[in-house]
């Protein structure tokens, strides 16, 4: 058997799933795309997650379509990030050109130009419908990894959420959560929250407080709130395709932590609410994480623990996850454990680093009789990568060099008139702008704050009060002082009496004279 034939025949017993399958393209064999080696990815195989690698330039962006398309056509929903703005095309058939039509020949697929159900959503609400969440729903952990908080700072803002949980104060804004660090610091809910939660400092609450603000005066703020987006609008359907939703950054792509932090919430979100379905003969939703290094930079212990647990346990309502980014390297290795779909395309090996990169991405793979892995992942041409994938038995299949099937629509941004229709004519562009009117945490502090003066200012009066009526009661005392006059009548009897009684001493003193003389 020449090696071509056994090429063949071992791809298509890896590649060759009983059930609905997309194709990602046919096997390279010695620089030659070989037609008859099929790559295929088994769709009940799909809420294992996976990796789309490579370097810039060579096609990620364009696999993440030719994936999106296949799903959407099997009626599988997709959520994509548009980082770019470069994936709205997707709304609107290709256009046929020669280097298609080859490439969908050598891959034994005829090029067929098509266009796919789309949404559009929008961070800032400048470039689609709004996307938002409340705080109360994007957590703790997440908000200190957008307001940079140290773990002493990140344990305030855990205490701080629980308190308003168990105490009924809705936290939907920026405003809600500053109302309730006031609150809980300086206010009448300080004594309360340091008898169950313990105390907040007030330096630790000024902190969290100019953190917040920071984030506020960066133009951050609008994406927490209402009216918070609804998990269940990712699940549409149009004519038994699968809706493929984009999220535009293209606008905020210069706040990377925004976005993926968004993003990982998201996910939290899907993980919370859907209910456990087990292996499904395909999945309820895909979900492309594109630049999913930016996630990963600089996370805590705590926030990789909670990207790690939501990847473990996703699959199992029915949701697959592909993780975008340039190494496989970029994913820490307990997320990547996880991955089991594997499409690397080119690496380029020009620094050290990209050599060590290299070294690693190498490792990961199996070892194959039909490729020297290092020399093929710097020999990839644009459109063709390294895959392994799981079988519909969850084996691993064998590493292939593949030529990719080409993407049906435009690959780039739609026109401006197909852009804004799409918006437009959105259900969902009239529901996000809509208001919600409920009594959220910055109210009820509010309503508290006024109850609590009003109270203060009753009891500084009963005090007064209680004060007058226990003091005691006077008589009213003639005063002793002399008037001028009273003083000298009284100075002028003092005289006569005295005068008075001189006289009468002279005069008793010289009768008793007379009467003895006389004897």
């Amino acid at each position: 058997m020449s090696m071509q034939a056994q090429f063949i025949e071992k791809i298509t017993a890896s590649y060759n799933p009983k059930g609905a399958f997309i194709q990602l393209g046919s096997g390279i064999l010695d620089g030659q795309v070989v037609t008859g080696a099929k790559v295929n990815l088994a769709l009940k195989m799909m809420n294992r997650h996976g990796l789309i690698a490579g370097a810039t330039g060579t096609g990620k962006t364009r696999t993440l379509q030719l994936i999106a398309e296949q799903l959407s056509d099997g009626g599988v929903p997709v959520f994509m990030l548009d980082v770019k703005g470069d994936l709205s095309g997707l709304a609107e058939p290709g256009k046929i050109n020669d280097a298609l039509i080859e490439r969908g020949n050598l891959v034994g697929i005829p090029f067929e130009p098509a266009s796919f159900p789309l949404e559009i959503f929008s961070l800032s609400g400048r470039l689609g419908a709004p996307m938002r969440i409340t705080i109360e729903d994007f957590g703790p952990i997440l908000l200190s990894r957008i307001l940079d908080l140290n773990d002493t700072q990140t344990g305030v803002l855990a205490a701080i959420f629980k308190y308003a949980e168990d105490h009924q104060f809705p936290l939907v804004d920026l405003l809600d959560l500053k109302k309730m660090l006031s609150y809980l610091t300086d206010g009448p809910g300080a004594a309360e929250i340091k008898e169950e939660y313990g105390k907040i400092s007030t330096a630790t609450s000024g902190t969290i407080l100019r953190k917040i603000v920071a984030v506020e005066q960066q133009g951050l703020a609008h994406i927490f709130g209402e009216r918070e987006f609804d998990i269940q609008d990712l699940f549409n359907k149009v004519d038994g395709r699968g809706v493929i939703t984009l999220l535009n950054i293209s606008d905020v792509q210069d706040q990377p932590l925004l976005f993926s932090t968004f993003l990982l919430s998201l996910l939290a979100q899907l993980f919370k609410k859907l209910p456990e379905v087990g292996d499904l003969d395909k999945p309820k939703l895909v979900f492309f994480f594109d630049e999913a290094h930016l996630l990963f930079k600089g996370a805590s212990k705590a926030f990789l623990m909670q990207v790690e647990q939501i990847i473990r346990l996703i699959r199992s309502k029915g949701v697959g996850v592909f993780f975008c980014t340039q190494a496989a390297s970029d994913i820490p290795e307990s997320v990547l454990g996880q991955l089991g779909n594997r499409v690397q395309h080119a690496l380029r090996a020009f620094t050290p680093n990209d050599a060590e990169n290299l070294r690693k991405t190498v490792k990961t793979y199996p070892h194959s009789e039909f490729y020297a892995i290092d020399k093929v992942l710097t020999s990839l041409g644009t459109g063709q990568a390294l895959v392994t994938v799981l079988n519909d038995k969850g084996i691993p299949t064998e590493v292939v060099a593949t030529h990719l099937v080409p993407a049906r629509a435009v690959m780039g941004p739609a026109g401006t008139g197909v852009y804004d229709n799409i918006i437009k004519q959105s259900d969902f562009y009239t529901k996000y702008q809509e208001r919600v009117e409920r009594r959220s945490a910055a109210e009820i502090v509010e309503e508290r704050m006024k109850a609590y003066e009003l109270e203060q200012e009753r009891e500084k009066l009963a005090k007064e009060k209680e004060k007058a009526q226990q003091k005691p009661t006077t008589t009213t005392r003639r005063s002793t002082r002399q008037t001028p006059m009273e003083a000298a009548t009284n100075q002028a009897s003092r005289t006569l009496a005295r005068e008075g009684a001189k006289f009468l001493g002279k005069l008793a003193s010289g009768l008793l004279n007379s009467l003895f003389k006389k004897k």
